[in-house]
């Protein structure tokens, strides 16, 4: 890591030995500057923002002193060392009062000048790399903040206000627009039935590293979320204007990323495009409209899929998928009466049906019947023989009537698994106390999930209805309630309390505390030991 020095004095002679003498080169450091005065030195100082600044304290137009107390209004960082003739003990003290790091005495020893300047070069690097360090840090913070908002604005598990979005480096979501396509592996039921959960798990793993992969090398200001096995949803912040451009650009990117899947897992994806940039409150809306469109088209094989507003009345298959819908959200609420009650009014909608709907329906409530099954591996409400038996039956199935015999199997199977090996109670009960147990722990939805034995997004929807309130919301609620009784009852430093309720970074636990109680942490504890 090379830096920036400026030298300052009024003697040539001087500059030029200071140049020749000491070994820039070899200590890391380039001459961007020489000046005669303490006016050009900031100058200097302005246009080159340098690290090191070695000055003279007898100057003419501004002395030394004068010059280091105006360079700190421009940089509070550089380091300052200073060459003096005084030699006065209380002097020397003044010097370093007003931002001085070190100083060498005239005449000048140069072999200790050398070993001064080495040493804060070293100190400045130091600092430079701890600050890269808690950069890359509050830039993961900030990233996955954003992901879990989109996660939960996403799967419309919290209203969008003001109040509930995170501070984000000062972003504001609501005015951001965005593209928005899906991307679900073909015949994932299918292929992914041999597979162990650990399999699984790698191959989703390795999926989503080839779609972030992909997506970065465009360029792009993206977001891939993973909402179930074998699909994931991608959001691009998008500038730009005109729905053309946005659909060249989306068609150019399905087709990379079926070519990278391709190559790379060997596995075929179809993408679903939604037609126009959409705001963050159009976000959850845009993606149950593409997922039933996605899988209303049976027939896809890496597919590109553009979505079409339907204008026509809801048919037998748009009916089907909906009742369909009614009995998962059934099953993941753990409502035995509106599960039952969905899958009565579907076989009613069945017995009702047209000769000629009959092919079509079978087709449609064979693959509802796969998208139930992955709906309740997701809950990990079915064990392998389960399914298995299932897979078996629907392979002997040849009518519809069959086929609804297997539905009405697996519904019963999907309530029996969630009420009997997931009650939500329980569950919520643990995430509760390993939120407790983990407060100054960097931890996110996936390590309580896993920890639960359930996946994420049904983690997540679960924790809404229990809570009221999102995991965000909750941990970053109770984490600051937390921080607030540490600042006013203990003599802990800011940082350290940070730390202590989960923020390793003092920059990001400083605005997210501003946000929810409208003072800065320092602010706080100040405002109430006066009021004592």
């Amino acid at each position: 890591m090379r830096l920036k020095a400026i030298l300052a004095d009024d003697e040539p002679n001087i500059l030029r030995n200071l140049q020749a003498v000491i070994p820039w080169d070899e200590l890391g450091i380039d001459i961007v500057g020489t000046a005669k005065n303490g006016v050009e030195a900031l100058e200097l100082s302005s246009q080159h923002v340098p690290d090191l600044v070695m000055s003279d304290i007898r100057m003419p137009l501004m002395d030394g002193i004068t010059f280091v107390q105006k360079l700190r209004d421009i940089n509070e960082d550089c380091k300052v060392l200073m060459v003096t003739g005084y030699q006065d003990f209380e002097y020397v003290r003044s010097l370093m009062r007003v931002g001085v790091s070190d100083y060498i005495l005239k005449p000048i020893n140069y072999e200790e000048l050398e070993n001064s300047i080495s040493k804060l070069a070293n100190e400045i690097r130091v600092k430079k790399l701890s600050e890269q360090e808690e950069q890359q840090k509050w830039g993961k913070m900030k990233k996955l903040a954003y992901e879990k908002i989109l996660q939960d604005v996403l799967m419309n598990y919290t209203e969008i206000t003001p109040n509930t979005l995170l501070p984000i480096d000062d972003m504001d979501l609501e005015t951001l627009t965005y593209l928005f396509a899906m991307i679900d592996v073909d015949d994932y039921s299918q292929k992914s039935l041999p597979w162990t959960e650990q399999e699984r798990k790698l191959w989703n793993f390795a999926v989503r590293n080839v779609l972030q992969e992909s997506l970065t090398d465009e360029k792009l200001n993206f977001t891939v979320l993973q909402i179930r096995e074998g699909e994931w949803c991608v959001i691009i912040q998008w500038d730009e204007k005109g729905e053309s451009a946005a659909l060249v650009k989306l068609n150019e990117i399905a087709a990379q990323l079926q070519h990278n899947v391709s190559q790379s897992v060997k596995l075929g994806i179809s993408v679903g495009i939604f037609p126009a940039a959409v705001g963050l409150r159009q976000l959850s809306a845009a993606y149950r409209k593409l997922q039933r469109f996605m899988q209303l088209n049976l027939g896809k094989q890496e597919s590109v899929l553009l979505y079409k507003e339907s204008k026509e009345p809801a048919d037998a298959n748009s009916s089907l998928w909906y009742l369909v819908e009614e009995i998962v959200t059934g099953l993941k609420q753990l409502n035995r009466i509106k599960t039952e009650d969905a899958l009565k009014r579907l076989k009613l909608l069945l017995e009702g049906l047209s000769d000629s709907s009959f092919a079509r329906a079978y087709q449609m409530l064979h693959f509802l019947i796969l998208h139930l099954l992955r709906e309740l591996r997701e809950m990990n409400s079915l064990d392998f023989q389960e399914e298995e038996q299932i897979w078996c039956q629907l392979d002997k199935s040849e009518s519809i009537q069959h086929l609804l015999q297997v539905m009405v199997q697996l519904v019963a199977l999907g309530l029996e698994g969630t009420n009997k090996k997931k009650n939500s109670e329980l569950l919520m009960t643990a995430a509760k106390e390993y939120i407790r147990t983990h407060y100054s722990n960097d931890f996110g939805i996936e390590d309580i999930a896993s920890s639960l034995g359930i996946s994420s997004s049904y983690f997540s929807l679960l924790f809404k209805q229990h809570f009221g309130e999102t995991f965000v919301e909750y941990v970053t609620k109770h984490r600051m309630e937390l921080a607030k009784s540490m600042l006013l009852h203990s003599d802990k430093s800011i940082t350290d309390i940070g730390k202590s309720v989960g923020y390793i970074e003092r920059r990001y636990f400083t605005k997210v505390f501003q946000k929810f109680t409208g003072e800065i942490p320092s602010e706080f504890r100040e405002k109430r030991k006066e009021a004592k």
